[in-house]
């Protein structure tokens, strides 16, 4: 199969708004007031999470039909530690991002849990987005 290529375009609104244009969507990413924004929408760490859970609910519904599963729906959990003083200039060892993330999947089926055993570990390990938060990923940044 050929690579494909995804791409978003985004602008500044003000120091903590951004506005992401993905195909025709329109997102909205923005930081809580306690931590200097407008709360105009989710932040980007909330938008990690977000799309783990997005690309986990789309991988154990496809994951699920390829094993015969009668899978009705998946509710979906994620939490993610960080510790914010690199973000705030703050001198510390600590990485700026996520120190980990754990995820909950409860599925709805009646399948028995060894066959769910395997489910999950094929969703896992089919993940995109998981696969990037677990492996490193060069991210080169330059000036335009």
């Amino acid at each position: 199969m050929e690579e494909l290529t995804f791409r978003v375009k985004a602008h500044s609104e003000n120091p903590t708004k951004t506005v992401v244009k993905a195909r025709t969507f329109k997102m909205i990413i923005d930081e809580p007031t306690d931590l200097g924004g407008t709360n105009d929408g989710p932040n980007p760490v909330e938008y990690v999470l977000a799309a783990l859970s997005g690309c986990l609910n789309v991988m154990c519904h496809i994951v699920a039909q390829e094993m015969n599963i009668k899978l009705k729906g998946v509710e979906i959990k994620i939490s993610g530690a960080l510790n914010p003083e690199k973000l705030f200039g703050k001198e510390t060892e600590n990485r700026a991002g996520y120190k980990s993330i754990h995820v909950e999947i409860k599925p709805d089926t009646d399948t028995d849990k060894d066959t769910l055993q395997k489910w999950i570990q094929t969703v896992e390990a089919r993940c995109p987005v998981s696969d990037n938060l677990t492996n490193p990923t060069p991210v080169h940044i330059a000036l335009a």
